[in-house]
């Protein structure tokens, strides 16, 4: 017999096993004889059914099944293959399974999806595993569709069109019928919804509900993203309507409920493009010597109402998303940038906390409720900075935001000064805690007015920015300890960040020796310590980036619960999100659930707020997704202008069809393909994260600094290809 034909006979063999265990595992209470089976597996010939008997004594031998009677055979009850999961389609059409409660994902080759699409959750048969091969399995049902609504281009037929998905990972195109093609054109970027999906048609049936315009164009381009995420562009009409008719003036009766801050020296620092304020400090100095600091937040919950269609737009949008070149709020604009953005010189309501502090940043008393503020000044980051360096009160025009130079009080420099000696004391605090400092630079473009990019811009972390960052969690932090310490346990909504996967750590580890770098493993403060000091020795250097990514990949995410469990990185065992109502859902609820405890409520039922804590991080996450894709996308309209340059990049990813090349000057990222990268054949090598070389041996390893240009562009599929130049 030729290997062919082995090979054959044996895959054979696997195909039958798979189907006994398929069929008996369907239906764990019953008992099938050969013939039943084979009439399930449609097996009609011969030596088919001949192997199939042949493997029902073989796994009733080697006790896989069980034999109930006399050729009649059940599934055992322990070997329950079933199992839920999450489906992550890959770039080539299969798909791999994640199952919570298994440590491997299950492998799903593409002819064994059953139509399911990625992020669906599916029932999954998972196949008994063979010895040293990945586990691998079969869709059974779809249980849940992640989505029904995708972005496409069509393609026009003469009564029909096809929507070809701009996602790589969605394998098959959407067929569209004449009639539900609406005004869509040939070469259309549109938003198609899936109706349905007939048994016996290839592709499914759907209805164009948007056109997004031509591919390519800025507006299309920025408009699909988010419609990729299933997130909103524009407010429905009737909750914009309903939001210019709200009633936002302050009232004197309601002045009258508050703790009246007004008087109390108060500003507000915010980028300097920031169109709404939600958080303002306050500073005066107590008798007894110690700083009494109010961190005041924008009383949204004051206007936003439970259930109606404001609050509910607002619940269902949970986050403002901040793409490239705009911001999509959570709030509409007469509540965002007006009448809850605390504009300096206009009276407003706020929802406060209210600290007296000694000289060594430790809390001596606290206070919690809502107020009315009005705020002095409006400070951007860098006139803030250029207070805490100089010390000077002139701003010059080049950091003004004011149009030129101006003076600002005494005060107001002496509250900065020692708000920021303060912020220090509390941060080096939570350092020696075992806080982690991850100060990543991010990327920013500036644009034309045609919202073309033209040049690259990092944003740092200033003393001004850790400024209000040290505030901002001193509030979040006692006022999730006010509540969660009280007796007995109340319903909160809690910010959690859970201790790092160690064999995340250790693969961390890996990379990061190829730099000279090592974490200690030595006990939970050491792991903290080692990566503190990781991102502190590869700042300003070719591999941070890399780096920081890589480290920030290796921790858990933080969530929204009523669980608490405690926050890993700022080394907090209670923490909350109360400063951000504006552009967070999860602070509105907490500011509700805080006031209802001020006036003595009962704890609600924490099942519907953990339902909406997991609506939080799920648009949380769509949001953060999002903004990826948008700097991604501005990314490759950036290099679209510089085809012609060569850059020097550092090699930040390794996969099996390429690398990937971070530009070290602007952080843009494309890839290699290993098709064309001339005069060797490169295979991947996984455990050494590189490709090699087969005939020269030469390597390209993650970390490694290569020359690369621009080969190919492509906004629409969000594409960016290099050449490697030797």
């Amino acid at each position: 017999m030729t290997k062919k034909k082995k090979r054959a006979k044996s895959n054979r063999k696997n195909e039958i096993t798979k189907g006994i265990f398929t069929v008996l595992e369907k239906e764990t209470d019953k008992s099938f004889n050969y013939k039943q089976i084979a009439a399930k597996l449609q097996i009609t010939d011969t030596n088919d059914r001949n192997l199939l008997i042949k493997k029902l004594v073989q796994l009733k031998e080697k006790r896989r099944i069980l034999e109930t009677s006399r050729g009649s055979y059940k599934a055992l009850a322990s070997s329950k293959s079933y199992h839920t999961g999450r489906v992550d389609i890959t770039g080539r059409g299969n798909a791999y399974i994640v199952i919570d409660e298994m440590e491997d994902d299950i492998f799903v080759p593409y002819n064994k999806l059953k139509r399911a699409f990625h992020g669906d959750t599916v029932k999954i048969y998972v196949f008994p595993r063979r010895k040293g091969k990945k586990p691998e399995g079969e869709i059974v049902e779809i249980l849940e569709r992640k989505k029904n609504e995708f972005v496409g281009i069509v393609e026009m037929q003469k009564t029909f069109a096809f929507i070809r998905p701009t996602d790589m990972r969605m394998y098959t195109d959407i067929f569209v019928p004449k009639e539900k093609i609406g005004k869509a054109a040939n070469g259309d970027k549109v938003v198609v919804k899936i109706t349905e999906w007939p048994e016996n048609a290839d592709s499914p049936f759907g209805t164009i509900i948007g056109v997004l315009g031509k591919p390519g164009e800025h507006q299309t381009e920025i408009h699909s993203i988010l419609a990729e995420y299933g997130l909103p562009y524009e407010f429905p009409a009737e909750v914009s309507l309903y939001a210019d008719k709200m009633d936002t003036s302050i009232k004197q009766e309601e002045i009258a409920k508050r703790r009246d801050m007004r008087e109390v020296l108060t500003f507000t620092i915010d980028p300097k493009d920031a169109k709404d304020f939600d958080d303002a400090l306050s500073f005066r100095i107590l008798d007894n010597g110690n700083y009494e600091i109010g961190i005041h937040i924008a009383d949204v919950s004051h206007y936003l109402v439970p259930d109606t269609i404001l609050d509910n737009e607002a619940y269902e949008r949970a986050t403002s998303v901040y793409l490239v070149d705009r911001v999509v709020p959570m709030l509409p604009e007469v509540l965002s940038n007006n009448a809850c953005s605390l504009r300096p010189n206009e009276e407003k309501y706020t929802f406060s906390a209210v600290f007296e502090l000694d000289e060594k940043a430790t809390v001596k008393n606290q206070w919690f409720g809502r107020t009315v503020i009005n705020s002095n000044e409006r400070f951007a980051y860098e006139e803030a900075q250029y207070i805490i360096e100089t010390g000077d009160n002139n701003i010059p025009a080049e950091v003004s935001i004011r149009g030129g130079s101006y003076e600002v009080s005494k005060p107001v420099v002496e509250a900065t000064l020692t708000l920021n000696k303060l912020a220090k004391t509390m941060r080096l605090g939570r350092m020696k805690a075992g806080a982690i400092s991850f100060d990543k630079v991010e990327v920013r473009f500036n644009l034309t007015e045609n919202n073309e990019p033209h040049s690259v811009y990092f944003k740092e972390a200033k003393e001004a920015n850790k400024l209000i960052e040290e505030f901002m969690l001193l509030a979040n932090k006692k006022v999730a300890e006010f509540i969660g310490k009280q007796k007995p346990e109340k319903t909160f909504v809690y910010r959690v960040h859970d201790e790092p996967d160690e064999e995340k750590l250790i693969a961390l580890n890996g990379i990061i020796s190829r730099f000279g770098h090592r974490l200690n493993f030595k006990d939970k403060k050491a792991i903290s310590n080692s990566l503190n000091q990781l991102l502190e020795d590869v700042k300003g250097q070719k591999e941070q980036n890399l780096v920081d990514t890589l480290a920030i990949r290796s921790m858990s995410k933080a969530i929204y619960t009523t669980d608490n469990i405690g926050h890993y990185g700022l080394a907090f065992d209670y923490y909350t999100h109360f400063t951000s109502p504006i552009r967070r859902y999860p602070d509105v609820m907490v500011h509700r659930l805080l006031q209802h405890y001020l006036d003595a409520g009962k704890t609600p039922n924490a099942e519907i707020y953990e339902e909406k804590c997991k609506h939080s991080s799920n648009m949380e996450n769509l949001a953060a997704n999002a903004e990826r894709d948008s700097i991604k996308y501005m990314q490759i309209k950036f290099m679209q202008d510089h085809k012609d340059q060569e850059f020097l990049g550092v090699i930040s990813g390794v996969t099996e069809w390429g690398i990937y090349v971070e530009i070290i000057e602007n952080k843009c990222e494309g890839m290699v393909r290993i098709k064309d990268i001339k005069n060797d054949y490169f295979t991947f090598d996984e455990k050494e994260y590189a490709i090699v070389g087969e005939r020269t041996k030469k390597r390209y390893q993650l970390g490694d600094e290569v020359r690369v240009m621009v080969k190919s562009t492509d906004l629409v599929k969000r594409h960016l290809d290099f050449s490697l130049l030797e």
